[in-house]
């Protein structure tokens, strides 16, 4: 894959390259694509929450589920 930039945002990468937090301009867009999949996906939990019917107050128990139903990728 071929990724054409203007020089103001090929300037950026390459100061967060010299800046030492990523090794290469691939590294860097690896990166935003992970986060952009996560945002996406939180919005899609959230969006589901917001659609589901209010069960009452959440307990311990409640919130260990659905940390694990987030950390298992759903």
């Amino acid at each position: 894959m071929n990724i054409s930039l203007p020089q103001s945002l090929k300037a950026f990468v390459d100061r967060r390259i010299e800046e030492g937090d990523y090794g290469t301009s691939s590294e860097y867009l690896r990166e935003l694509i992970r986060k952009d999949q996560a945002r996406l996906q939180l919005r899609a939990l959230v969006a589901e929450g917001l659609e589901s019917p209010s069960v009452g107050r959440p307990t311990q128990a409640y919130w260990a589920s659905k940390k694990r139903r987030v950390a298992r990728g759903r």
